[in-house]
């Protein structure tokens, strides 16, 4: 029988957030993969866990995934943990839980700290729907592609970035969205200098420009306003019934059906088409 891949989130940035359950789960496990073993043996010497340790990071997903699966198979507990944060979110992680569900492999998650979670709860912007876009390719032309397909986003959107690349980010979000867009920089959660600078983007580049930012940061950009339709008019309301007459509708029934998915009046619309 198959052994169990768990999800084990690690801090953000406070040792103070590891939960009873993820201490354990790493306890409990026959194994861990991590991304670098170096930065998890500090995580296990402050719990005082003892455990083999494989490596699977973005560099050797093949290898590092079989290795990790094999193992599974054979019937071992896995714990899969990266430096910071949730495996598996803007994380290779995602190919092997993909990989475990393709062959039938339990995966179980165990909550805990994200920064994207975490970043949007306290942005100050809205939060009933989102959007996680991760890091921005770093290519030009793929970053700028990527910010055009969301200039209409009304969700808002979530980004990763880090600090040399941010004055560089911050430019491409005003120019796509617009200077005034507001938007919340969250810096080095959950550390000792944490900082939420909810603010434009326009105001955000002239302060990083004249400030160079340090540590990791979150942005939580807000969505654009909803675009007002416009209301339809009785010629609209026509030709809806002149296509619907086409398709096989009296003009009873056209004109009742055009009016309903229009909004209009279907007396005025009825009138207005036996007169035509």
């Amino acid at each position: 029988m198959a052994g169990t891949l768990y999800l084990v989130p690690t801090p953000i940035g406070n040792l103070g957030d590891i939960s009873r359950r993820m201490a354990q789960t790493l306890e409990e496990a026959d194994f861990i993969a991590a991304e670098d073993t170096r930065v998890s043996l500090k995580l296990l010497n402050h719990l005082g866990i003892k455990k083999p340790m494989i490596s699977y990071h973005r560099h050797n997903t093949e290898s590092g995934g079989r290795a990790v699966l094999d193992r599974l198979l054979a019937g071992e507990n896995c714990a899969l943990v990266t430096d910071a944060g949730m495996p598996a979110i803007s994380d290779p992680g995602e190919e092997l839980v993909a990989q475990c569900a393709q062959q039938g492999i339990r995966v179980e998650a165990v909550p805990g700290p994200c920064a994207l979670v975490t970043a949007l709860a306290v942005s100050g912007q809205p939060t009933g729907r989102f959007t996680f876009e991760g890091f921005l390719a770093m290519n030009k032309k793929n970053r700028r592609s990527h910010l055009e397909s969301l200039r209409d986003e009304e969700r808002t959107m979530i980004f990763y970035e880090a600090p040399h690349k941010l004055t560089a980010t911050l430019r491409d979000l005003a120019d796509t969205f617009g200077p005034e867009r507001p938007v919340s920089l969250c810096r080095e959660l959950t550390k000792l200098h944490e900082e939420i600078r909810r603010t434009t983007l326009g105001e955000a580049c002239a302060y990083y420009g004249e400030n160079p930012p340090k540590g990791e940061f979150v942005l939580v950009v807000r969505g654009a306003e909803p675009r007002e339709e416009e209301e339809a008019t009785l010629e609209d309301g026509l030709a809806l019934v002149d296509r619907l007459r086409e398709e096989g509708l009296s003009l009873r029934d056209a004109v009742k059906r055009a009016a309903k998915e229009l909004g209009l009046s279907r007396n005025q619309l009825y009138d207005l088409a036996v007169g035509k």
